[in-house]
């Protein structure tokens, strides 16, 4: 303008924000979701991690937990104040202060619960006659002088140890006290004395001044050392026959460890220092170990000698420790990492869908500012622009959101997923959109899949991502996935799968489409051709949204059955180590239920099934049978069972010998069998007719009597068809092989005999195995109630033993949000590829209406239109997830996942199986959406008049 004044002009960010306020904020929203998600993961990861080393260092016994200083007793050689001055309180602080502060990072103690002083290495014979001797031994006592005794204990009776005097290595007489554990065990009473020989001169006599109470026993201070809490009943190695003696540690006074350094007990200098987990995090774990490793053997252990001295070494096990939960966060991971790269490459695709659907929405629009004059690069700009100011808030929003949600973990892993997912919607939105504007369309062109046929460069670019997919997932099966940690190979399986079937399908879809609507087009109504026709050439079914569909669908199926799989092994492992929905039995071996408490247990209310059993351990297998193969390996002769696991198969000599011999009745048992899903059980072939016919009352088992029975298979191919002699508790007699079964009621052994217990001389059952639900106060009461002690296991309460560590349920929760993630993504696929083509229906159906199609066959149209669609990636997403958990499958272990840090479980590898629910439920749930929102888009366009809706979006 001539006098220098610009036109007004409003902003364009806030005129497009105004214009279009819905579309900003679903893009934001989805965006703020994504981004949570993004930077959620890498903290929640960061979390299970840092709480399952900690938790893992906390559980652990503190004997091996502790890192403890330890040097022997200062020199013969030095002066005797010199001797004395390193043994005594003052310089043992000293060098306990310094060697705290020296211990390198991650690496921290618990001051709190530092230990050090003087402690004898060699047990000292008390000879004391009040002392208590169980086999005629007497009992073995060590001393310790370490400091903090007040603060970690409290007096019971009598009073502290002190030290009125300075104590010398020459000093003849001490003061000490003991726990209560240690008085009532080995009689001991305040004012009790105990001598220790010396080298010289008389004996030191220990004088017990005060009985102590610990105020945490199960700290450090007094579980690093559990004889200084608790005594203990020992075997003797030396005698040749089976005799005990007592053995116990007496704490004496704080400063009277140079008072030990007269005696031959071999005195050590100690500090002892518990590790302070709570500022551990997940990462901390490799430098932790390679810490550990320096402290034992290394740099760190040269610093410690420059503290302690010349001779201190370095004692612990927290390098296992640490070792053993890398070992289990490496078997997490790569199960983990594929939920990570399958949700995340679902979200991308997703992000680009939103962006093609805004392109489509704004192609006129954009296509009027190119024709008059508009760059690429203003455009551009302008898009990016107003797409940053929702974009940027939102990821940044979401990224807060994740840091709250989630407390603990890295942040920058965090920052940096949420980053990507606002840096890919602000560069996909602007480059889509701009990138359809290079060349000048013809307005109103057909875009179907007809006129629209993909181009050579498209072709050429499918075929190559095919290729090198096809390639990728042919390497992944030659080389397997068993190789351990995480691999971006194995963890892009889905992502393969899913691109090689999406390029494939939506190639081929449209040609039975085609050839179904030629017989359709013969037929009276137009509703089925026409539906068959659009289905064909929609926009709808291209290969982004198919391959969204198709990765949310391989995800939440791979997860599913992950899930699925962890309940199953637990449910196994529980049915394994009980036998059924409940077990009684007695605390000993040989010992047996009485009828009453049978027949009392059978009758409670809840139980279906009693199968009385009579389990015998350690019986000797005929000299002739075992040396046949020694194909297993039963129980110890012993007679005792490790539970779930020990039977191992192996071939030694032992196991060959010794077998395990289960009487049951054959009618019950087939009854607890079919509940609990053992194997079938021939229980026809276990009668007990003519030779094993029950015996008379008191009358005796002849050597000669033959009982059939059946056996494992490695047992069965020892004997052979041959009837064998054997000599159990429950009568002499021989048995012959009828048949075979895998497993047996619980027990885990693979080398057992069943028989019918009716043929038995001694057919007193010794477990009682219980289907239903039984009330478990009842069933205990019931046990309780016959005078003797029995053991009342439930199915139940074992499968709650298999709690989740932190690692276990922060995995577990993983996959649980990747489920749920992966569904709504697939959904949201959905509800996008629908609605970019949701004008060009409402179109059409206004049109139609205005030559006589009804309310009811336009519904019937759209639902026809968009189910060949849905059920193609329904078919898909099966197909997909199914070849996804083949191919991993052989790698994956789903027992760190399940079992691991329970005690007896069994740790047999438990492979991944695909779960027919998981696959089925999120594919019945697109068809499901699919044919819903194709209702809801005709109901609504019949609605609005036809007039209405051509006039408003008619683009003739």
């Amino acid at each position: 303008m001539s006098d220098g004044k610009r036109a007004a002009s409003a902003p364009w960010i806030r005129t497009r924000l105004r214009t279009a306020p819905g579309a900003a904020v679903a893009l934001a929203v989805l965006v703020l979701v994504t981004a949570f998600l993004a930077a959620a993961f890498p903290r929640a990861v960061d979390a299970y991690e840092t709480k399952g080393l900690r938790h893992d260092i906390r559980l652990a016994d503190a004997g091996r937990s502790a890192v403890e200083v330890s040097r022997p007793q200062p020199g013969l050689e030095l002066p005797r104040e010199q001797r004395e001055a390193e043994a005594r309180s003052p310089e043992l602080r000293r060098i306990g202060g310094a060697l705290g502060k020296a211990l390198p990072a991650p690496l921290r103690a618990d001051m709190s619960s530092v230990a050090y002083g003087v402690r004898t290495l060699k047990p000292v014979l008390a000879t004391e006659p009040w002392l208590p001797r169980p086999d005629t031994v007497p009992p073995q006592l060590s001393y310790t002088a370490q400091t903090g005794l007040k603060e970690h204990a409290r007096l019971v009776k009598g009073a502290w140890p002190t030290t009125p005097d300075a104590v010398t290595s020459t000093s003849r007489a001490v003061r000490g006290a003991v726990t209560e554990e240690t008085a009532a065990a080995l009689n001991m009473k305040v004012g009790s004395a105990l001598r220790l020989p010396t080298a010289v001169g008389g004996p030191l006599t220990v004088t017990i001044t005060g009985i102590v109470a610990p105020r945490d026993p199960g700290g450090s201070y007094w579980s690093a050392d559990p004889l200084v809490r608790t005594p203990s009943l020992i075997p003797d190695p030396a005698s040749p026959f089976p005799q005990n003696y007592w053995t116990g540690t007496v704490l004496l006074a704080e400063d009277a460890g140079p008072a030990l350094l007269a005696t031959a007990t071999e005195p050590s200098l100690f500090w002892r220092y518990p590790p302070d987990a709570s500022a551990l995090t997940g990462p901390d774990g490799d430098r932790l170990t390679a810490v550990v490793d320096s402290l034992e053997s290394g740099p760190g252990l040269l610093k410690v000698r420059a503290i302690a001295g010349d001779t201190a070494e370095v004692l612990t096990g927290l390098g296992h420790i640490v070792q053993a939960n890398a070992r289990m966060r490496d078997a997490i991971s790569p199960v983990i990492a594929v939920a990570a790269l399958g949700i995340g490459s679902v979200a991308a695709v997703v992000l680009v869908m939103t962006g093609a659907l805004i392109a489509a929405r704004r192609k006129a629009e954009l296509a009027l500012m190119r024709s008059r004059g508009g760059s690429l690069r203003g455009i551009g700009g302008r898009l990016l622009a107003e797409t940053a100011v929702t974009v940027v808030p939102a990821s940044a929003l979401g990224l807060l959101l994740a840091v709250l949600a989630v407390g603990e973990g890295r942040w920058w892993p965090a920052a940096l997923a949420a980053t990507g997912v606002g840096l890919l919607v602000c560069v996909a939105l602007p480059l889509r959109t701009t990138l359809q504007h290079i060349r000048p369309t013809l307005h109103g062109a057909r875009e179907d899949m007809v006129s629209a046929r993909p181009s050579r460069r498209r072709t050429v670019a499918e075929l190559t991502l095919l290729v090198l997919a096809v390639g990728a997932v042919t390497a992944l099966r030659r080389r397997g996935t068993s190789a351990g940690g995480t691999d971006l190979l194995v963890s892009g399986a889905p992502v393969l799968v899913a691109l090689i079937a999406a390029l494939v399908l939506v190639r081929l879809y449209p040609l039975p489409l085609r050839l179904a609507a030629r017989p359709m087009a013969r037929l009276r109504g137009a509703i089925g051709f026409l539906s068959l026709a659009r289905a064909g050439r929609s926009s709808a079914g291209g290969a982004l949204p198919l391959l969204a569909l198709l990765l949310a669908l391989a995800t939440a199926a791979f997860g599913g059955s992950v899930i699925a799989g962890i309940g199953d092994a637990r449910d196994d492992a529980a049915l394994t180590s009980v036998g059924a929905d409940a077990r009684v039995g007695a605390k000993s071996e040989r010992a047996t239920l009485p009828d009453e408490l049978v027949r009392t247990v059978r009758d409670l209310d809840g139980v279906r099934n009693a199968a009385p059993l009579r389990v015998e351990f350690g019986v000797a297998m005929p000299e002739t049978a075992a040396g046949d193969g020694g194909a297993g390996r039963g129980p110890d002769d012993s007679g005792t069972d490790t539970g779930p696991g020990a039977d191992t198969g192996g071939g030694d000599a032992a196991g060959a010998r010794a077998t395990t011999m289960v009487g049951v009745d054959p009618a019950s048992y087939t009854r607890l069998a079919r509940t609990t899903g053992l194997p079938d059980f021939p229980s026809g072939l276990l009668k007990a007719t003519g030779p094993s016919a029950p015996l008379p009352e008191g009358a005796k088992s002849g050597p000669e009597r033959v009982l059939p029975v059946i056996a494992s298979p490695a047992v069965a191919a020892r004997l052979g068809k041959e009837a064998h002699a054997v000599d159990t508790l429950s009568g002499d007699f021989k048995v012959q092989v009828v048949g075979t079964v895998e497993r047996v009621a619980s027990l885990a052994s693979t080398n057992f005999l069943i028989v019918n217990s009716a043929s038995l001389e001694q057919r007193a059952p010794t477990t009682l195995l219980l289907t239903g639900a039984p009330d478990p106060g009842k069933l205990r009461a019931a046990a309780d109630g016959n005078g003797e002690e029995f053991v009342v296991q439930l199915r139940s309460e074992e499968r709650a033993r298999y709690v989740n560590t932190p690692m276990q349920a922060g995995a577990e929760r993983i996959y649980l949000a990747a489920v749920a993630a992966g569904a709504g993504y697939a959904l949201l696929a959905v509800l996008l590829s629908l609605l970019q083509t949701a004008p060009e229906r409402k179109t059409l159906l206004a049109r139609l209406r205005t030559m006589g199609l009804t309310t009811g066959q336009g519904r019937r149209l759209l639902a026809f239109e968009a189910t060949p669609q849905a059920l193609l990636a329904a078919g898909g997403g099966l197909l997909t997830g199914w070849a996804t958990i083949v191919l991993l499958s052989p790698g994956i272990d789903l027992v760190p996942l399940a079992l691991a840090g329970v005690a007896g479980s069994d740790t047999s590898p438990v492979t991944l199986r695909a779960d027919l629910w998981s696959l089925a439920l999120p594919a019945a749930g697109v068809v499901a959406l699919a044919a819903a929102v194709a209702g809801v888009q005709a109901w609504w366009a019949s609605r609005r008049g036809s007039i209405t809706e051509l006039r408003a979006g008619d683009s003739r």
